[in-house]
């Protein structure tokens, strides 16, 4: 990814980080009429140490050098968390993973059989540009039958933006999908030498612009928590803990486990669907 772009991206995350902080979410006093929401550059640069024009200069994005010291100031000022914090560093500092590989395609038999053995638990496995790239029988019969998609279109964002039929599985829609584009973001970051990901985002927005709504929202997390309600078909209302488990290794695989919620039905019904298909093929 060429510099320009990623100032940009810079430029946006910071003006979006400081929109969502009022005075008083860090101890400064609310001072006269404010035009947008948010802080204004001169008081993060207060918060910061650093003088209002260079953190003017940083948030335009333009080419200036840019210690460690100060982005910890920095993302200490805006109340980062860690992911957001490491999304900063890179944006600042360019230095991203420039691997131009493509990401693993195949599931190994050991991580296979760790899905097959989750019976009642839809899990699958996404590589770092969020493809699907492995499910067990539950996932198939709770969310979508991932045979039937072309291999270029199991992609979690493809398939979340592009396929009607979840955003009325979902009854918390916006919560689910804002949590997957918060994932996606922190792989973008990561892997900004990759132009596919510069590729994805102009074909997903051109195909579905409710997914820019989203994007702008500058959200960045590697592992968010998430508690999913769906009204399944077949099977009614349904709740979910997701569980997101990254696989050690060089490969930057993840396994998204769906655990049924405690003290719910969601677990007997899903028994029910996967064994009313064995018994169905018998």
């Amino acid at each position: 990814m060429n510099d320009p772009v990623r100032r940009q991206a810079l430029s946006d995350f910071l003006r979006t980080q400081r929109g969502k902080l009022q005075p008083h979410d860090v101890g400064l006093p609310a001072s006269g009429r404010r035009r947008t929401p948010g802080l204004r550059r001169e008081e993060v640069a207060l918060l910061a140490g650093v003088s209002t024009t260079w953190y003017t200069w940083l948030e335009q994005g333009r080419d200036i050098s840019v210690s460690p010291q100060v982005l910890n100031c920095i993302a200490d000022a805006l109340r980062l968390t860690h992911d957001e914090r490491k999304y900063l560093f890179v944006l600042a500092t360019g230095q991203y993973e420039s691997s131009l590989t493509a990401s693993t395609t195949e599931v190994s038999s050991a991580i296979h059989l760790i899905l097959q053995q989750l019976h009642f638990y839809p899990a699958f496995v996404s590589d770092r540009r969020c493809n699907i790239i492995g499910w067990n029988e539950a996932a198939a019969k709770v969310f979508i039958d991932f045979d039937e998609l072309p291999a270029e279109e199991r992609n979690i964002l493809w398939i979340l933006f592009t396929r009607k039929e979840f955003k009325v599985l979902a009854e918390n829609w916006n919560d689910f999908i804002r949590g997957f584009v918060a994932i996606f973001r922190s792989y973008y970051g990561q892997f900004m030498g990759d132009p596919w990901y510069i590729d994805f985002v102009d074909k997903i927005s051109q195909v579905n612009p409710e997914f820019q709504s989203f994007w702008n929202h500058n959200e960045v997390s590697s592992a968010p928590d998430m508690f999913i309600e769906f009204r399944h078909a077949k099977a009614g209302k349904m709740l979910f803990d997701l569980t997101s488990l990254q696989v050690q290794g060089s490969n930057d695989i993840r396994i998204s486990v769906y655990t049924p919620s405690k003290g719910t039905h969601t677990e007997d019904k899903i028994k029910k669907l996967v064994k009313h298909d064995i018994h169905r093929n018998l």
